[in-house]
């Protein structure tokens, strides 16, 4: 016997062997743990009717991939321009999707099936992302496009869920009854495209939609273009401005939530003064649970230090909502001020007051605890009537109307802000939304300082700052 026939010999004893000692639970081959993982995204194999194809007459498309793939949010995910009277059938199975259309197709129409992040695998879930499939009724296809950016007025920021639509009625109700024609949606950068688009005149609006409903609403974000868009001419690149007509309605009970004051059994009120300290900049706010169905200010008495002489110059003003009570005052630096609130003074909706006279006392900080701030400005644009606005966790903490290009503030808190400038046309000190129906007011816009985004102001400190002011023009195509 040669050497290679005895080492396959020996090989095959010492497998033989290894499998007696270590018993019938061992004897399995288990593939090697670890390796790559599948990162890929689903590829098509075969589209039938083939993607592209002209004088479309089935009613249904079936879409073949590379692996087995599943649907997510499909209605919600998948656009089909122009948009079907009825919602297709779109549904999924081993390695297939399928779309089949309810309606009867148009006739010599081009039609786009977009599937934004619809279609995923079934073992890692990568997604194929924008993948669209085109086909025409006719003997061509439509090959016009329309671009441009949607921005939040308010905030001059991107939402991504936002869609764009085009619409034929040029009434203004018809984005309140009418389903658009085209649908597309924002890209990560605000941008949106339509391609495919025939020759026409549009009505181009932005919707926050839910549920594939197409259909404005007060309470969802929503913008719209000045004038008719036609698709044959030239257009530049458009920019909407999205607002809600409606802002959500802040509770004035849970916007003052540093101290509570009062029991279930009694009138309950809130004060915005954390930890016993007020800053120099505020008024002092009592906030209640419910509307206050009276109010006599004349038994709260205020008083500073430990005197408790009456202050008279103060004033005390309750809000449209009933529910909240802001006092103005002069304050003076590191003072203890004090509330006397006399137990009838109000009584709420449920009928609650107080039990007992109470007393509110408070302190207020030092200069000391404060930065200054001075900004010089370069070309900023004094005719628009520019409100500089300090943000901090996207709430609008101090807003000051610039009358010169030279800003010093000499009380500050410390802290990072963010820096917008709201372009405030009628002159209200305030961001006013726009006035669709009946009007065609756009609303005022709020630009981000882009040269310079953040600030950090500095306690007992000079914090000086020359900064680039943003561009008061809107883009081109508003």
């Amino acid at each position: 016997m040669n050497s290679k026939g005895f080492l396959v010999i020996l090989v095959f004893i010492s497998f033989i062997t290894i499998n007696v000692i270590s018993g019938p639970g061992c004897a399995n081959m288990f593939p090697p743990e670890g390796g790559r993982r599948d990162s890929l995204p689903p590829q098509l194999l075969k589209a039938t009717p083939p993607d592209s194809s002209k004088q479309f007459r089935t009613n249904e498309v079936t879409f073949t991939f590379d692996e087995f793939v599943q649907l997510q949010d499909q209605y919600q995910n998948v656009i089909i321009s122009p948009i079907p009277k009825n919602r297709p059938n779109i549904d999924s199975k081993l390695r297939t999707v399928t779309v089949k259309f309810r309606d009867s197709l148009e006739a010599n129409t081009t039609y786009t099936i977009n599937f934004g992040n619809a279609i995923k695998d079934v073992n890692e879930g990568n997604i194929l992302k924008g993948f669209t499939y085109i086909f025409s009724t006719g003997s061509s296809f439509d090959s016009l496009t329309l671009s441009g950016k949607v921005i939040l007025a308010e905030n001059g920021k991107i939402d991504t869920s936002l869609i764009v639509m085009l619409h034929k009625n040029p009434s203004d109700s018809a984005v309140v009854n009418e389903k658009p024609r085209y649908v597309t949606r924002v890209d990560p950068t605000g941008k949106f495209q339509f391609r495919n688009l025939p020759v026409g005149t549009f009505y181009l609006y932005a919707l926050k939609d839910e549920g594939a409903i197409y259909q404005y609403s007060p309470k969802k974000l929503f913008a719209f273009a000045d004038k008719p868009i036609n698709t044959e001419v030239g257009n530049d690149s458009i920019t909407l401005y999205a607002y809600s007509s409606q802002p959500a309605v802040t509770n004035p009970f849970q916007a003052v939530p540093q101290r509570v004051v009062g029991s279930d059994k009694r009138l309950k009120l809130q004060t915005n003064i954390p930890a016993g300290f007020l800053d120099l900049l505020n008024d002092f706010v009592i906030g209640f649970e419910q509307k206050l169905k009276t109010l006599d200010t004349s038994k709260i008495s205020f008083s500073s230090d430990s005197s408790f002489n009456p202050i008279s110059s103060k004033q005390l003003i309750l809000d449209s909502s009933r529910r909240k009570l802001t006092l103005h005052y002069n304050w003076k630096e590191n003072t203890l001020y004090h509330l006397i609130i006399e137990k009838d003074f109000a009584e709420d909706s449920s009928g609650r007051k107080l039990l007992k006279t109470d007393t509110l006392s408070f302190k207020t900080k030092k200069r000391s605890e404060y930065g200054s701030l001075r900004i010089r400005w370069k070309n900023l644009d004094l005719s628009k009537s520019p409100v500089l606005l300090f943000v901090q966790n996207e709430n609008v903490v101090r807003s000051e109307p610039l009358s010169s290009p030279d800003v010093s503030l000499p009380l500050f808190l410390p802290g990072e802000y963010e820096l917008r400038i709201l372009y405030d046309l009628n002159k209200n000190g305030k961001w006013d939304p726009g006035q669709f129906f009946g009007k065609s007011v756009q609303p005022e816009i709020v630009m981000p300082v882009t040269s310079r985004p953040r600030i950090t102001i500095k306690a007992n400190w000079q914090n000086e700052f020359d900064i680039e002011a943003p561009s008061s023009s809107p883009p081109k195509g508003r």
